[in-house]
């Protein structure tokens, strides 16, 4: 089919707003002259009601991935040991740079599609020696949300600090820093900020500032000057200017919704695919736990999950994401985060289904769509901040 709107349903990048993308044609400004302070400092504001924090929220210019690595090369020192949530491809990665920094990880092994659970946590938090435990809030991998809240309560009993990649949770998902009790807390911009790739964003809580600033400090990641620097409305070092500017539209856009609307859209059109999805006859990767954002969807034996990507994208023009790792062709990851409404997932799941039968999948399905309308609907005044 020619001629078709692009719909971007990946886990990020993600579709950008109108303002966000004229906010990038913008002429230059220089970082280090009034005018980016000011935007730095509107943002800064933003930034930590997104966070949930009274902390500062420092803005990185590298991928989510830089931020993990900022949190583990300021927190903790080699030899240290700290426990990870190993859960997917993302919690997989905690435990390749907690290494590469010659920390001694735990792995809290937790099969794919499952949340941690709480005797787990409890467990290696026993062993006195354990300086961090490391989790995502969402599981990019697998569509999985681990209890960070209930962990937040067993952490801050001792002396472990909680870090969090909330990078597929900030913007979509409840996730109050302080609140909940976490220590560091990260994301990306490409996903619930709704902005191109390049910006990651970390804050930390008042006792593990103290750990980074009495830490050895990386040259690039340096969060102790980080944050001296974003107290005066600057970077450390040149920022993705482009994108800065971009970020204060992309805030704007949560200040004017509101975060509790925004949460209360993000479950709504997480019910809508989960039910569509369903009554198309396929099974969903994580049936409990499942994170806000993000749907893995599991395919039958003899589909081929590469090529049904293929054929929705160049049939319908709509973008899924494949599996990770041990995933791979095996699942289709649907993103609903960031700039996404109901007539984006209606185009996608028809896209899922068409895609789906084309590769020689079955499935007398014939009110999916509105199943999946009337879940939306349903969600949409059902919807609680505790859901």
């Amino acid at each position: 089919m020619a001629n078709n709107t692009n719909r971007l349903l990946t886990p990020g990048p993600t579709p950008l707003p109108e303002n966000v993308r004229l906010s990038l044609a913008q002429d230059m400004i220089h970082h280090r002259k009034e005018e980016f302070k000011e935007i730095m400092a509107r943002c800064q504001k933003n930034l930590q009601h997104l966070f949930g924090t009274s902390q500062e929220v420092l803005t990185l210019t590298c991928s989510g991935t830089g931020a993990m690595d900022a949190a583990i090369s300021n927190l903790f020192q080699a030899g240290d040991h700290v426990a990870v949530v190993d859960g997917g491809k993302f919690g997989e990665r905690w435990l390749e740079i907690a290494r590469n920094y010659q920390l001694n990880p735990v792995r809290i092994e937790v099969p794919w599609g499952q949340a941690v659970n709480m005797e787990q946590i409890s467990a290696v938090l026993a062993d006195k020696k354990i300086k961090g435990l490391l989790v995502q809030a969402s599981e990019t991998s697998t569509g999985v949300r681990h209890p960070v809240k209930k962990i937040g309560k067993l952490t801050a009993k001792s002396d472990c600090l909680l870090v969090v990649d909330g990078i597929s949770a900030l913007g979509i998902a409840p996730c109050p820093m302080d609140e909940w009790q976490i220590d560091c807390l990260l994301t990306g911009s490409q996903k619930g900020l709704m902005l191109p790739p390049g910006l990651a964003f970390l804050a930390l809580s008042e006792r593990a500032w103290q750990k980074a600033e009495q830490n050895p400090h990386p040259y690039y990641f340096n969060l102790a000057a980080e944050r001296q620097r974003c107290r005066v409305g600057q970077s450390l070092f040149t920022p993705a200017i482009n994108l800065i500017v971009a970020l204060e539209a992309s805030l704007q856009e949560f200040a004017g919704t509101g975060l509790q609307a925004v949460y209360q859209k993000q479950w709504a059109l997480t019910q809508m695919v989960r039910a569509g999805v369903a009554s198309i006859g396929l099974s969903l990767l994580a049936p409990a736990d499942y994170t806000w954002g993000l749907t893995a969807v599991c395919l039958p034996d003899g589909i081929d999950g590469s090529q049904l990507l293929k054929v929705a994208s160049k049939r319908y023009g709509v973008y899924f994401a494949g599996g990770q790792g041990e995933l791979k062709n095996r699942i289709v990851r649907i993103g609903h985060m960031g700039h996404v409404d109901w007539g984006d997932i209606l185009a996608g799941l028809y896209a899922l289904y068409s895609a789906f039968t084309a590769c020689g999948g079955h499935s007398g399905a014939r009110d999916y769509l509105e199943n999946a309308m009337h879940a939306y609907e349903a969600a949409l005044e059902s919807w609680e901040e505790e859901i």
